[in-house]
């Protein structure tokens, strides 16, 4: 991008009620067959046009295609049994019923490079494509098989970067990795977690991104926020481990949070996409609100690289609701921009 403070969102944005259930993560289809097909695409053409209506800069496919931002993907692959659950805790917070892996892994073939492409032909702006890093795949699963949460995340990291390097050759400018877990595992993200990362990107030429958040805003991420303290430090324990990475570009929650954003120093020559849109509330940012938080990130990210975005993604907020977030990113952005060029 050449334009100075290019917009973008974390992840997921609302889906049409036709397609599935409003302002509820993780709902059914209410379509099958071809008719699903075709409504993910209807789906994926309104979300492009709300983007770019609202003036973001960097679009995505706002997850249309997919249910869950992790297991969709996992769908794809075999050695990984939906009907055989278990229960595990998720990111050390909540209970959840997750599939499980009873063979060796692998990738028949593509997952989204279709979507992706579908995406690409719709329009010329930069387009950015997510999928789940390693260590967040293997904290949604129960390994009955390896028995190793590094092995696992390692054979995992092949495959991943197998679907990357198709979706880079798909037309996709940018490659997120959403890993909610470096927020939490930090000993085994300096062990072996950002080195699995490195392995999924590796080879790529497309800007690659990695997206380290708080989390949706689901009561279990809400409850968990209030244990933090007044200050929430845990970028701190993972960004000497960035900084040194081939990562391009850094996703961080800072609107409405308690991160201290003197942590940015720490991956200060990285870009980086700053939160300033808070997604565990249904209250519209103004644009100044929006353009304050990304004054006070000015300070340890340069102008050049600083990406004004999401928290996180926008799946269980109302499809008005999140309008008015994108707009007001829009907005908030335009005036930062005006400020440096006056």
């Amino acid at each position: 991008m050449n334009k100075l403070l290019p917009t973008s969102t974390a992840g997921s944005l609302p889906k049409p009620s036709w397609l599935s259930e409003p302002e509820k993560l993780w709902s059914p289809w209410k379509l099958e067959g071809d008719a699903l097909v075709e409504g993910k695409q209807d789906a994926l053409r309104v979300t492009l046009m709300e983007q770019q209506v609202a003036g973001i800069d960097i679009v995505s496919d706002g997850e249309q295609t997919r249910q869950h931002f992790v297991t969709t993907f996992i769908e794809g692959l075999e050695g990984v049994d939906f009907e055989k659950r278990e229960t595990v805790r998720i990111r050390d917070r909540y209970d959840a019923s997750v599939p499980s892996v009873l063979g060796a892994v692998s990738r028949p073939k593509s997952v989204f490079v279709e979507d992706a492409k579908f995406l690409r032909g719709q329009t010329k702006a930069p387009i950015k494509w997510a999928l789940p890093g390693p260590m967040t795949m293997i904290d949604t699963l129960y390994d009955g098989y390896y028995k190793s949460r590094e092995k696992l995340a390692w054979e995992f990291a092949t495959i991943l970067n197998e679907e990357a390097r198709e979706l880079e050759a798909a037309g996709v400018d940018i490659i997120q990795f959403d890993e909610p877990a470096f927020n939490v595992f930090f000993e085994e993200v300096n062990d072996w977690g950002m080195a699995t990362l490195e392995r999924a990107m590796e080879g790529l030429k497309c800007q690659k991104a990695v997206h380290i958040c708080y989390g949706y805003g689901i009561k279990a991420n809400t409850d968990w926020k209030k244990t933090l303290g007044s200050e929430w430090r845990q970028y701190e324990m993972i960004f000497p481990s960035i900084q040194k990475s081939s990562v391009d570009l850094v996703s961080l929650e800072c609107h409405n949070s308690h991160v201290p954003l003197d942590l940015i120093e720490l991956i200060r020559g990285k870009k980086v996409m700053v939160g300033a849109i808070d997604v565990a509330n249904r209250t519209v940012e103004t644009p100044e609100e929006v353009a304050d938080t990304l004054r006070k990130a000015l300070q340890f990210v340069d102008a050049d690289k600083l990406y004004p975005c999401t928290n996180c993604g926008m799946a269980p907020l109302s499809r008005d609701v999140a309008r008015g977030k994108l707009n007001a990113l829009s907005a908030g952005a335009d005036i930062i921009r005006r400020e440096l060029l006056d």
